[in-house]
């Protein structure tokens, strides 16, 4: 191989792995609900019972028991499911912990098209909002 193709190859190679070791390195980006649904109001603020149910239906087996991000499945997802009992999950807004459930991200289904009654993905903000 002569000289200029093996300077060719190294540098490309060396591309690569700083490429990639940035962006493994990255933490992700910081999910914010939009505007609109961080003044949203609870419109079932009520029911917990219904939220319960949802959470051991849909819920319980990414972010375990007890909302500790902890569950069965999430060693297996390779990001962290999140903490429901922390101050920052806390701390958000009904309609921003709404809004989430509803739209997913990433390895977070969007539970918008499988719990499709508002009412009952209330319940669900409702139940999470007991883990503290």
């Amino acid at each position: 191989m002569k000289m200029k193709n093996v300077s060719r190859l190294l540098a490309i190679f060396f591309m690569l792995t700083v490429f990639c070791v940035v962006g493994f390195a990255q933490k992700p980006a910081k999910w914010v609900a939009p505007d609109k649904y961080k003044t949203m109001k609870n419109t079932n603020a009520s029911d917990v019972s219904t939220g319960k149910d949802l959470y051991a239906k849909h819920c319980r087996s990414c972010h375990g028991k007890d909302g500790l991000g902890d569950g069965p499945k999430a060693a297996t997802l390779g990001v962290s499911c999140g903490d429901f009992t922390a101050a920052a999950f806390q701390s958000q807004t009904d309609g921003e912990i709404f809004y989430k459930i509803t739209t997913g991200r990433d390895k977070m289904p969007a539970f918008g098209k499988t719990i499709t009654e508002d009412s009952e993905r209330w319940a669900l903000v409702n139940y999470l909002r007991k883990l503290k």
